[in-house]
């Protein structure tokens, strides 16, 4: 009798580790879509005339396309968003970062990965539209459109990026100094004679102080004096396979919890040695989502 109990207890507790495990799963597959056909940026090198790009600036946020009925990464994970953020959203497909302030992509990052749609955290959070994907007309004819489809939301945690245009490449460095100056990351320009296309070479250029690329955790070196116990730096590998170290950027809680080996991030650096590796190279983030959607699949591979 008591070795039936509990076997059929043992039973419906696997049972009910079966169905929480599907559920799961299930979970992820519904996250889970087709990575947004978007724009990406260029660097900036000069020889193009600034006065024909619309200017703004670059805000450090999570990209988030809404394509009319719910929005995604660019990876193409779906983020449940409440529907309080979303209910006066237009049925045409919006471009935007969710942003939740200066110096916290990591904030906004963690919200967008793990934030049910019921978690109070939204409210910190602000849509930053700069661009209309299926509008017709070039960026031009986008930039008035994107501000009246924004107005007629009329939410205030859903904002139009500003677009201005300078005269020319000093203009352009005195407003680069300026946003960096409160905080800001760099400016982006927009040529105003381009539709909105796919991928690279779209018109679009980011102006930064710095230069910035992904890389994958490969690995761990452990710290010293005061950094005893704590991570010392990270072991990275590029997209094309050089591997280096970067030591510098983390705060104390990072080294305490770094990236896990596997995981992407974001790092800064200026120029490159004479063997072709990033120099003072500086960690600014993990990656949300993995690797570039643009890195192929023998890059993400151990």
């Amino acid at each position: 009798m008591h070795d039936n109990t509990r076997f059929v207890c043992s039973a419906a507790a696997a049972a009910c580790l079966v169905l929480a495990l599907l559920a799961s799963l299930y979970a992820g597959a519904a996250r889970a879509g087709t990575p947004p056909a978007v724009e990406l940026v260029d660097v900036y090198h000069g020889q193009v005339d600034p006065a024909d790009y619309w200017i703004s600036e670059k805000y450090d946020g999570v990209r988030g396309y809404w394509d009319g009925q719910r929005m995604r990464t660019r990876a193409g994970t779906v983020i449940p968003l409440p529907e309080w953020f979303t209910a006066h959203f237009p049925d045409i497909a919006l471009d935007g970062e969710l942003w939740t302030g200066y110096h916290e992509f990591s904030r906004a990052s963690t919200i967008v990965r793990t934030a049910g749609p019921d978690d109070p955290r939204w409210h910190d959070v602000s849509y930053l539209v700069f661009d209309l994907p299926e509008h017709p007309g070039d960026f031009n004819a986008r930039v008035p459109a994107i501000r009246k489809a924004i107005a007629a939301i009329g939410d205030p945690w859903v904002v139009t990026i500003r677009q201005f245009h300078v005269a020319n490449e000093a203009a352009l460095e005195q407003r680069m100094a300026d946003v960096v100056a409160h905080g800001g990351e760099g400016l982006v320009m927009h040529r105003g004679d381009r539709d909105y296309v796919s991928g690279r070479h779209a018109g679009l250029l980011k102006v930064k102080p710095y230069a910035d690329a992904e890389a994958r955790v490969i690995g761990y070196n452990p710290g010293s004096g005061r950094l005893e116990g704590l991570m010392g730096s990270l072991e990275v590998r590029t997209p094309d396979g050089r591997r280096f170290a970067i030591g510098s950027g983390f705060t104390d809680a990072q080294r305490a919890d770094p990236p896990p080996v596997g995981s992407w991030i974001s790092y800064r650096y200026q120029g490159h040695t004479a063997t072709g590796l990033p120099r003072f190279a500086r960690f600014l983030h993990r990656r949300p989502g993995g690797p570039p959607p643009e890195v192929g699949a023998q890059a993400a591979t151990p």
